[in-house]
């Protein structure tokens, strides 16, 4: 809609103003004027805001927060509206944050004071109004009816990864500067503050035999000739040498221009593939003799070559290409940060980091940030696992002590979480990295989910979050196509730019709310609102319910923390029936590596199928959320994303944009998904039942997984016809069977289980009528029929349970719960352990006095560096158990109480 010159704009900025004059700034505004002259709104500028009655029109004041705090009329007004507008919040002090003060005018428009603590808090508060006025139909309205508020970060660091991990798919869009200024203008609108640009993470070094496409692998002679070596690409022109440069001073220049920090991730370190022939790029000039002094140098004239690289990530395990323990050669290599002349963050990913390997960060006098994984190599609910598997804990031995000796032994734990990191002595920053294993193609976005994490990611002082933004990994491993960015066959169905504009939604999602996890739902709704009309608030629930299906699966049930082995959006099927056939999608999953030995990746909140099957057959459940719960969730998550979106199909009627056909061919796939893995997991409950039980006579539980596991196969096919004509037939992330092709190359493995399961029965039945047994219910039927569904949650008791502020180290903890109703016939268990994943929980018995539970935490145990971290278990008298505080009804929250020392 273009509006009449009626209406004008003018900006007012002072030069004396060092924050509203900065660099940053000028770009933000430039934007906004582009946009509102793209309007057809009249755009001038204004000296100052005294004569706004007489120019008349919007007058846009943009001020930082020291320059509005000097000028007395300014101060005196913007308290005024801040306290009685913006519940009585002051002028913007915490880094980043802004407010918007709007004065009416009777001679005009009136006024937006737009006040940033700093530099990015104002470019956000510029960026607020570019948005609205990008993505409203009436800009007029849309500006002029602003209220005054402030908003302020929750989280220090958000951050979005971008990994180059093919050659012929990466390098078109490494080397499009339309493409860079298009996608970091869209991360700094919705307040992301921090790149990080991946290299060498193209395969899993010292996993992968036949290494290929290894561009950028070893990054440092792709872009460098360092004087005093001859290290080289072999056959590379120094034209590209030259212009790989070029492009990455561009990429962080650029970056810093919107106020974001560029970070380089340097994830690689072996120069030479000694086990690969076949490399595409053979590193020549350099061994062992120069290895350590060369990156060093390298490094240095890197970071002095390009003075906008704000950081570096850097993984020193044995994946990087050296083998523990590293110390030596980090020690050697860390001296070109210290030498560069300047300061630049070092973010170890912190596989196998132990005390040794921080001492070496940090005697560089540089900031440091361990970077764990958020949820192993997948996205899990948006709160840290209340307890990693057994698999991760430390052991004694491992069988490569020559390239592993740290990270596979005392040191394991350290691979899926945020392990001992968190002790409050600690002298590093803590950043909680997202990885690109469960929902890598389809649409994701949900307005809950990404708050949960805005408020999980400052967990016991976390200075963050860095989601791999969708679709990284993309055509790892040689796997790359030319076009192969895009994701459609149905060529009507790909966005107008560059694929990754079909994740915009998911952008503004994660960045404002985790910049602000309160943040007002007009910031998205009003791009739905633009793209959907009436339907908007539809398509926001549908792909809402939609979005949560992979996230609580992978919390759930986990056949393998790695993302190379586990991808349940395109999910290999793994078998309910051991017939003692190699299963590639559960290597890490305990014997007889089938469904129902899979383990939950967060092993204190929810059973394991055999887990819960053998304590139900003993009937000793404990208060974990069990596969049949998490089934009636992902069922009830399914149905609903289903009705919001034939309601929004219904108010669009048959004039669909492509836009909208993406986002239903989506949610369709993932509602089917939702199908298939609830009724997958009734019959795994049901298998494993049947295991435990006199099989001959008792077919009944063999029954209904055959049942339910069929019923599982035809939302599968369901899930194929959703995507056949819409995506591609072979979707790469890797080369193995299990990283790539389409939903239809899977239906083969899951027939082959159910015929499998056919077999089962047939023996067990003629076994049954041999014997003349009658086919009949045990006990254990009764007990699974009886287990508590999430339905029922509503009926148990409220309860009540003030947390601690804090606590003092050495002193005890007294922790109380009361319930709503008659708590005679409850027992209450209260479990605890410190923020270190390591450890086991603590249990012990409240004993009821005084109309409450009470339990006490004692000294000695919280004479330690860590926080806490506690939650309930009850039991009611008539075998009902469940955990407080447990998870909320969107799964939003965290289903335990963390506690931090004063």
């Amino acid at each position: 809609m273009i509006l009449s010159n009626a209406f004008k704009i003018r900006i007012a900025r002072s030069a004396a103003d060092a924050i509203a004059a900065n660099d940053s700034v000028t770009w933000a505004v430039e934007h906004l004027a582009s946009l509102i002259k793209g309007r057809g709104i009249e755009l001038a500028e204004a000296a100052d805001d005294s004569d706004e009655g007489a120019k008349g029109g919007l007058l846009l004041s943009i001020v930082g927060s020291t320059f509005a705090a000097e000028q007395q009329d300014i101060q005196t007004q913007t308290n005024k509206d801040i306290q009685t507008q913006a519940n009585e919040e002051e002028l913007p002090a915490t880094p980043e944050s802004f407010c918007i003060i709007r004065e009416a005018s009777a001679g005009g428009e009136g006024t937006l004071t737009l006040i940033g603590a700093d530099v990015r808090g104002l470019v956000y508060a510029v960026l607020e109004l570019a948005d609205r006025i990008k993505y409203s139909d009436d800009p007029r309205t849309a500006l002029t009816s602003i209220k005054s508020y402030s908003e302020k970060p929750a989280n220090q660091i958000r951050g979005i990864s971008r990994s180059f991990c093919s050659e012929i798919e990466d390098k078109p869009w490494f080397n499009d500067k339309v493409f860079w200024g298009e996608y970091l203008t869209e991360l700094a609108t919705h307040r992301f503050n921090r790149i990080h640009f991946t290299l060498g993470i193209t395969y899993d070094y010292g996993h992968d035999p036949d290494v290929k496409d290894n561009y950028f692998g070893f990054a440092y002679p792709y872009f460098l000739s360092v004087p005093g070596y001859k290290v080289s690409v072999r056959d590379m022109q120094q034209q590209e040498v030259e212009q790989n440069l070029q492009m990455l001073q561009f990429i962080s220049h650029e970056a810093k221009r919107r106020g974001i920090h560029f970070q380089l991730g340097l994830w690689n370190h072996a120069y030479h593939m000694t086990d690969s022939p076949n490399e595409l790029h053979v590193i020549e000039g350099i061994d062992e003799t120069n290895h350590a002094v060369y990156c060093r140098d390298a490094l240095r004239l890197l970071l002095q070559s390009c003075p906008d690289i704000d950081g570096v990530t850097i993984r020193t395990h044995y994946e990087g290409g050296i083998h523990e323990p590293s110390h030596v050669f980090w020690k050697e290599v860390m001296k070109g940060l210290t030498e560069c002349g300047r300061v630049i963050e070092i973010d170890m990913h912190p596989k196998g980091v132990n005390e040794e390997m921080l001492e070496v960060a940090l005697d560089t006098g540089m900031p440091v940030i361990v970077s764990p994984k958020f949820w192993a190599e997948h996205m899990g609910l948006p709160y840290h696992q209340a307890a990693i598997r057994t698999k991760e804990l430390p052991i004694a031995m491992t069988d490569r002590t020559d390239m592993m000796s740290i990270t596979q032994t005392y040191r394991r734990f350290t691979r899926y979480g945020y392990a001992d990191y968190l002790n409050e002595d600690r002298r590093t920053g803590v950043l909680h990295r997202i990885w690109p294993g469960t929902q890598r193609v389809l649409l994701w976005g949900d307005p809950a989910i990404a708050a949960g994490y805005g408020r999980s990611s400052s967990f016991c002082g976390s200075v963050g979050v860095e989601l791999c933004e969708p679709m990284s990994f993309k055509a790892r491993k040689t796997t790359g196509s030319t076009g192969g960015r895009e994701l459609y066959k149905d060529v009507s169905l790909q966005p107008d730019g560059h694929e990754w504009q079909k994740y915009l939604y998911t952008y503004r999602l994660w960045g404002r709310l985790v910049y602000n996890p309160d943040a007002d739902k007009e910031q998205w709704m009003r791009y739905l609102r633009q793209e959907f009309h009436e339907a908007a608030e539809d398509c926001e629930q549908a792909l809402a319910h939609a979005s949560r299906i992979l996230l609580l699966l992978t919390t759930a049930h986990l056949p393998s923390a790695s993302n190379n082995y586990f991808w349940p959006e395109m999910y290999h099927n793994t078998a309910i029936i051991d017939t003692g056939k190699t299963s590639h999608t559960s290597f890490d999953t305990p014997p007889p590596h089938t469904f129902g030995a899979v383990s939950p990746l967060d092993t204190g909140i929810f059973y394991g199928i055999n887990e819960y099957a053998d304590d139900c057959t003993a009937g000793k459940l404990q208060g974990k959320y069990s596969p049949l719960e998490v089934a009636q969730w992902l069922q009830g998550l399914a149905v609903a994303a289903e009705q919001h979106l034939a309601t929004a199909t219904a108010l669009i009627g048959v004039e669909q944009s492509a836009n909208y056909r993406r986002w239903a061919v989506d949610i369709s796939a993932l509602a089917g998904l939702g199908h298939f893995f609830a009724r997958k997991l009734r019959a795994g409950v049901s298998y494993a039942l049947y295991e435990r039980t006199e099989r001959t006579s008792n077919l009944k539980h063999l029954e209904d997984a055959l049942s339910s596991y069929n019923s599982a196969r035809s939302a599968w096919e369901q899930i194929i016809a959703s995507t056949k004509d819409a995506y591609r037939d072979d979707i790469t992330f890797g080369y193995k069977s299990l990283m790539r092709g389409h939903w239809s190359d899977r239906l083969a493995g899951i027939k082959e289980d159910i015929a499998d399961m056919e077999q089962v029965y047939a023996k067990a039945k003629a076994d049954a009528e041999a014997a003349g047994t009658s086919v009949g219910t045990s006990g254990t039927q009764s007990l699974l029929h009886s287990a508590v569904t999430v339905s029922s949650m509503s009926q148990r008791p409220a309860y009540e349970h003030a947390s601690p502020v804090s606590f003092s180290r050495g002193e005890a903890v007294e922790l109380r719960l009361s319930l709503a109703e008659a708590a005679d016939n409850v027992d209450v268990t209260l479990l605890y352990r410190h923020a270190n994943q390591a450890e086991a929980y603590q249990a012990v018995n409240m004993l009821f006095a005084d109309g409450s539970y009470a339990a006490v935490i004692p000294a000695s145990y919280t004479l330690s560096q860590y926080p806490l971290v506690y939650f309930f278990e009850l039991r009611s008298g008539q075998g009902d158990v469940w955990l407080v505080p447990g998870l909320n009804a969107n799964l939003s929250n965290q289903p335990y109480y963390a506690l931090r020392q004063q």
